[in-house]
């Protein structure tokens, strides 16, 4: 049991999505929860989970259903809070900056004044083909072709 995980081994989200805990929950539906960041990096700061516990985006084949979530919480947060802009993102794994390895998008409003750090070094684009072979060859068939027809 790790310090994020109930005697049940449930992590704290599947805790907020059964209530066990508090989670300032202000949209739920029967597959997705938005609910405030407890750690906030600006006012409004909001967290989207599908209900089904996975870890990462790469167990959560079949979950597109999280992306209308995430539209409509978006667009209730810069209606409530008018910021310059809204930041959506999702990490994954520690190495990528995931601290609870419950699939979970950050809404994230950015107002005026404010700089949201991000530490990435950036390069030019080099070798594309060879970077695009690598990962078409991964993709399944179907879904190359609904891309590149």
């Amino acid at each position: 049991m790790t310090e994020d995980q109930n005697e049940n081994g449930e992590c704290v989200f599947c805790q907020i999505v059964k209530d066990q805990i508090q989670g300032y929950k202000f949209y739920e539906d029967d597959k997705t929860v938005a609910f405030l960041d407890l750690n906030p990096i600006s006012k409004g700061h909001t967290l989207v989970i599908p209900k089904k516990h996975v870890a990462n985006i790469h167990e959560a084949e079949g979950m597109s259903y999280m992306w209308d979530t995430i539209v409509k919480v978006s667009n209730s947060v810069r209606e409530a809070f008018d910021p310059a802009g809204i930041k959506i993102t999702q990490n994954n794994g520690e190495a990528a900056g995931q601290e609870m390895f419950h699939l979970h998008f950050h809404i994230t409003p950015v107002y005026d004044g404010t700089e949201i750090e991000e530490n990435y070094s950036r390069e030019e684009l080099e070798e594309a083909e060879e970077i695009l072979d690598k990962i078409k060859e991964k993709m399944d068939e179907e879904d190359i072709e609904e891309i590149y027809g």
